[in-house]
């Protein structure tokens, strides 16, 4: 541990190392209230700053005994805040600007009797399809892609070859297309959506 550490600092730190929870407590209660307002100046949310530091101390506690600290503790807080911080920013301003592409996207696209569908009756059109399609080639599709087995997996389930399974997976897929394809745009921009939420 450097030298640049005082010599409060080291004690309390060396504590933490050592499990010490009221060492921890300590040190929280020391700088937490100072690490959310300097959050704060760059998130501009009090309870998403609160949620920041309290996750930069969670990660400090889980990995006490690995942290290399050159400087003071107090430094590595504000450091590790300000990059999370960052970190979140850019996030936000990321999926900020997916959901107004999507919304773009909602606005563009056309539908039978121009309706405009939200995610309940999207998830219906989809699990329908799902559900028209014949009882092996459905268990065979659900197996696949939302238990995401691998095609050797499945044939092992189900004792059948694995060109049977790729023969149902195939089928599935071009019934979908077919059954979905008004509205596949528009669940792709819900996937899509999801994805990054």
């Amino acid at each position: 541990m450097e030298e640049n550490l005082n010599r409060d600092e080291i004690f309390i730190v060396k504590k933490m190392i050592g499990g010490d929870k009221d060492a921890f407590r300590h040190f929280f209660d020391a700088h937490y209230r100072d690490l959310c307002n300097f959050v704060n100046t760059y998130v501009r949310d009090t309870s998403l700053s609160e949620e920041i530091v309290q996750d930069i101390f969670v990660y400090f506690w889980e990995n006490k005994s690995k942290l290399q600290l050159t400087h003071s503790a107090k430094s590595y807080l504000y450091s590790a805040s300000k990059f999370k911080s960052l970190n979140v920013l850019r996030d936000q301003k990321r999926k900020s600007r997916i959901h107004s592409e999507i919304a773009d996207l909602n606005l563009q696209l056309s539908l039978p009797e121009d309706e405009l569908l939200d995610a309940a009756q999207l998830r219906t059109i989809l699990d329908t399809a799902i559900n028209d399609l014949p009882p092996k080639c459905k268990e065979i599709f659900l197996l696949s892609k939302k238990q995401e087995l691998s095609n050797q997996e499945i044939a092992a389930r189900l004792n059948i070859s694995i060109k049977g399974v790729e023969n149902q997976i195939t089928i599935a897929l071009k019934k979908l297309r077919k059954s979905l394809g008004p509205y596949r745009e528009k669940i792709f921009a819900l996937f899509i959506l999801q994805l990054f939420s």
